[in-house]
């Protein structure tokens, strides 16, 4: 035999590896053959559980019908506990949430990869084209989802940086989602509002303050000034004016500072108890001497504090008792009559009622003026610092209207106590209400 006739051509593939793209397809292809199987077996096993759940829904529903009769016609404690817990988890349960959308992504990746594989082996496809068409159709899935995730995020990133420079006027958008990232939206707007308010008081404070400072000092300047050159004597009425201005000055810091300490909380309360009678006696006859003190060094200086309103005090019952800081009631009545006081007519009447509240030691304070009143639309205004509202002017001769902080203070000392300061409807005048909790109410 020839060499020609005894040389054999080569099988094809003999004596080579198999590919790799090529084993990759057998596993597949013997993977999808496994998820079938499993998932005949599943089948099976669904149309036995198929069955036994007809038999377990129709117990179900006469439970069910048992559980809404029982709760119908009695409800306590055994069926909060039986229904509470699974209550208070579905409760906990969104549908819209992350996790509920990552878990989602999950499974629709899975299908999509078990769905090609199934086609792939019934239609002889070549499995790398599905594996192909799989992993993009995922990666297709998961960027939309990573996206609608991260987007947010983003743009969070950008409001909560826009914030720390200064800027409180931004807002994040999707607010109204409804899924973790809506609360967090929702939770840095309201720190924006809170914020912004914050920024508008303190620039508002720091404005108002510039003015109260202002006006008693340029009146001191002006007096120093002409005494200096020599347009008028440093006589006794000069030297009046000037320590009346300096008193002004001096009264609008003391307030700083005590609206300053209520604001840091570094003002205790020291609560006892003390008859309401003598003590509300005390602080009227305080606020007369004040006011007599201050008309005498005002004396001549084209400005007058009033000294013409009448003073009445109502306390019942006269053995009324009251648990709370007398210091700090101290500034709330008298910044109340204060306030009362300049807003009076000519020979008007302020009014500082006391009566008993709904708990032991409680105590319900009211003072009444006879002046124009405040606006209703003003009442949610009043207690803000530096307010004077739509008030009318001040009556009396000379009347200044005050620094517009007395009410603030009274506002946080009755808030220390954990009480409630508000005005109320009035025929006449303006009615102010405030209200001590005292001892709070034993419970057995």
């Amino acid at each position: 035999m020839s060499e020609a006739e005894g040389t054999e051509e080569p099988y094809a593939g003999q004596g080579r590896r198999p590919a790799p793209g090529r084993l990759l397809a057998t596993a597949l292809l013997w993977w999808s053959k496994a998820l079938l199987w499993w998932s005949d077996v599943l089948l099976r096993r669904s149309e036995i559980l198929h069955r036994r759940s007809d038999s377990l829904r129709r117990r179900s529903d006469a439970a069910r019908l048992r559980a809404e009769a029982v709760l119908r016609t009695k409800e306590g404690p055994v069926a909060g506990r039986l229904f509470g817990p699974l209550g208070a988890a579905l409760q906990h349960l969104r549908p819209f949430s992350i996790k509920t959308k990552l878990g989602t992504l999950v499974v629709v990746s899975v299908f999509i990869t078990t769905g090609l594989m199934t086609i792939a082996v019934r239609t002889e496809t070549e499995l790398r084209f599905i594996t192909v068409f799989s992993m993009i159709a995922t990666l297709l899935i998961t960027q939309f989802v990573a996206h609608s995730l991260t987007a947010p995020l983003d743009e969070m990133n950008t409001v909560a940086r826009s914030i720390s420079h200064g800027d409180y006027t931004s807002r994040v958008r999707g607010a109204d989602r409804r899924d973790e990232l809506g609360d967090l939206a929702q939770t840095i707007n309201r720190m924006a509002d809170d914020l912004e308010a914050q920024d508008l008081q303190r620039k508002e404070l720091v404005a108002n303050v510039s003015h109260e400072l202002r006006t008693p000092i340029a009146g001191l300047r002006a007096v120093l000034e002409n005494v200096v050159d020599g347009v008028s004597a440093a006589d006794p009425e000069t030297m009046r004016i000037a320590l009346k201005q300096t008193e002004r000055l001096g009264r609008l810091v003391e307030t700083l500072l005590d609206l300053s300490r209520l604001d840091n909380g570094v003002v205790p309360l020291r609560r006892r108890r003390f008859e309401v009678w003598p003590y509300l006696s005390g602080v009227l006859k305080e606020a007369n001497m004040v006011s007599s003190a201050r008309a005498g060094i005002s004396s001549g200086s084209g400005t007058h504090t009033r000294t013409d309103v009448h003073l009445h005090l109502d306390v019942w019952p006269p053995e009324l008792t009251a648990h709370a800081d007398p210091e700090r009631i101290h500034q709330v009545v008298a910044n109340l009559i204060d306030n009362a006081v300049k807003h009076s007519p000519p020979h008007g009447r302020v009014t500082v009622k006391a009566r008993r509240g709904d708990y032991p030691e409680s105590l319900d304070l009211e003072v009444l003026d006879e002046g124009p009143g405040i606006p209703q639309s003003e009442w949610h205004r009043v207690f803000e610092r530096f307010n004077r509202g739509g008030v009318v002017a001040p009556h009396g001769p000379g009347s200044d209207g005050g620094t517009g902080l007395g009410l603030a203070i009274a506002r946080w000392a009755v808030d220390l106590h954990g009480g409630r300061i508000r005005v109320a409807e009035s025929q006449r005048g303006c009615r102010i209400q405030v209200t001590l909790p005292g001892l709070p109410p034993l419970t057995g």
